[in-house]
């Protein structure tokens, strides 16, 4: 007799260096490289002068590495409760992300992005050369990117704004004092001032919105579908002893009992089905008492929550996403809807949105109440992160478009002007580094985010993206200066205050990293520009 095992599979080479995911880190990286090669090809053609050759080089790779780590942090971020609340799998997440970041980076990216010289750091008080304004931009891009690799790597989701903020503040002091421009009178130290508010501000108020939300998801949802599944698993519990005890009284019956026991039975069955029953006509004590079970199952009414407030809820929710998209995601397209216009789209979107959940959950009535619960929270869940992807590409990405866009245009025009074209070959590039960064290192600000800082369910999540939104609109119409990371975070730990399962300890690491996001960017890109002034001189 033969008894040998069967061999296992042979791993194939890349599966041994690259592990199970070998194939998608492949298909990945072959397009990142390919892409990478492709723009670099149209750059060199887009800016003339073969001076600048080497500075467009590195220009394209600073670049594509910001944008491949704003991959890494700030969408993993955005990802991360989907994930965390096993709505979608990191590979689902992937999918979304790739359509609608790089959608919103392509279709409601600016066509034209003011050049850095005001702001947190004022280049337009100095005399400024070209060069100099390429280094300065080249060393925020590269200090900011390594700055997230490395907040990335630990897992702290941290601000991808600031970090560029930060990279500008401290290569614009580098080069000023090493060309006696200027010095830390450049800086705007009031508006430092409003981005350390913003550490504080930010997550309270994301905080206080999703505490309040999921509050009121927790009371009258959730708490009520627990409470309805327990009264139907003692309903079920009865239901098994009512067939248990009938069946012994049964078996203690005489042959001619049992038959016309039996046929009682069969005329209760038929009675049941018909249109005009009643209760009186019943024969048989199995079926009247079984009838009275089944109307306490009815009375307890398990799927009134989720046929009157989760419909309301995925309402008001699409509504203020939609919201979100119309003023935020879709205002470089320069619609022309008027005030009314836009009104009727979202309460169209919300009247919309809410028949069909509320068509959802009207199936869900025969089915298990905790996988309902999950499936519908699931299905917002999802709408509310592909929102977010959308609005995070059309805006975010300017952090490394901004900049980008700059160099290019003072290398190609051999001039700062006061905009630069935002050529779509630059937000394609930078889409696809966003993506591939997401894949290749996002795992671990996902894990943090998703699990770390508080157990996610679909209806947590989905809680955290809309309170979320919702503290970004207020604070965008009240012009507060907030972060939408931060914010984030906050409505993270909300949830996590209502459970009671927050887990500060991990809190402190990510704040410590909030402080020193800005200097350390600053630092690294301080040191980068003094080098390239020092190389390129």
């Amino acid at each position: 007799m033969n008894t040998t095992e069967p061999l296992a599979p042979t791993k194939t080479l890349g599966h041994r260096l690259l592990g199970a995911d070998w194939k998608w880190h492949t298909f990945f990286g072959a397009i990142l490289v390919a892409a990478l090669i492709w723009f670099g090809a149209w750059a060199f053609g887009y800016v003339e002068g073969g001076e600048n050759r080497i500075l467009l080089l590195l220009t394209v790779l600073f670049g594509v590495f910001m944008a491949f780590n704003i991959g890494g942090n700030d969408v993993a971020n955005s990802f991360g409760t989907s994930v965390g609340a096993k709505t979608l799998t990191m590979k689902q997440a992937l999918v979304v992300a790739a359509v609608f970041e790089v959608s919103g980076a392509v279709l409601a990216g600016s066509s034209v992005t003011k050049t850095v010289r005001s702001g947190i750091v004022d280049l337009e008080s100095i005399t400024l050369e070209p060069r100099d304004f390429v280094y300065i931009m080249m060393a925020a891009l590269l200090g900011a990117a390594l700055w997230l690799l490395f907040a990335t790597w630990q897992g702290l989701p941290v601000s991808t704004t600031h970090s560029i903020i930060g990279g500008i503040v401290g290569a614009a002091i580098a080069i000023g004092i090493r060309t006696g421009a200027g010095g830390l009178d450049m800086v705007q130290w009031d508006q430092i001032g409003q981005i350390v508010m913003s550490w504080v501000l930010s997550p309270l108020l994301g905080g206080i919105a999703a505490y309040m939300l999921y509050s009121a998801i927790k009371q009258h949802i959730l708490v009520y579908n627990d409470h309805a599944d327990a009264k139907l698993r003692e309903i079920k519990t009865e239901r098994a002893m009512h067939r248990q005890r009938h069946r012994e009284h049964f078996d203690r019956l005489s042959e001619l009992q049992q038959i016309s026991y039996t046929n009682m039975m069969a005329r209760d069955a038929v009675t049941l089905n018909m249109p005009d029953f009643d209760y009186e006509e019943l024969e048989s004590d199995y079926y009247r008492e079984l009838y009275r079970i089944e109307e306490k199952a009815e009375g307890v009414n398990a799927h009134k929550a989720l046929l009157t407030w989760v419909p309301m809820l995925a309402g008001l929710g699409s509504m203020l996403i939609a919201s979100m998209l119309m003023f935020k995601g879709l205002k470089n397209l320069n619609l022309t809807i008027d005030s009314l216009g836009t009104a009727l789209i979202i309460a169209m979107i919300g009247a919309a949105v809410w028949m069909a959940v509320f068509i959802i959950a009207k199936s869900q009535r025969k089915k298990d109440l905790a996988k309902s619960t999950f499936t519908l929270f699931a299905w917002m869940q999802v709408f509310t992160a592909a929102a977010f992807a959308f609005s995070h590409g059309s805006n975010d990405i300017a952090n490394a478009i901004g900049p980008f866009a700059a160099i290019l245009d003072v290398l190609r025009h051999n001039a700062i002007q006061s905009t630069s074209v935002v050529p779509p070959a630059l937000t394609l590039i930078c889409g696809v580094a966003l993506v591939s960064g997401l894949w290749f290192i996002g795992r671990n600000v996902i894990k943090t985010v998703g699990s770390g800082l508080t157990e996610m369910h679909p209806a947590s999540g989905f809680t955290a993206e809309l309170a979320a939104a919702a503290v970004v609109m207020a604070a965008s119409l009240a012009g507060l200066p907030v972060s939408s990371t931060h914010i984030l975070i906050g409505a993270v730990l909300g949830i996590g205050i209502v459970n009671r399962a927050a887990n500060w300890g991990l809190m402190r690491p990510i704040a410590l990293a909030w402080v020193i996001t800005l200097p350390a960017a600053a630092g690294v890109s301080a040191a980068a520009a003094l080098t390239l002034k020092a190389v390129f001189g």
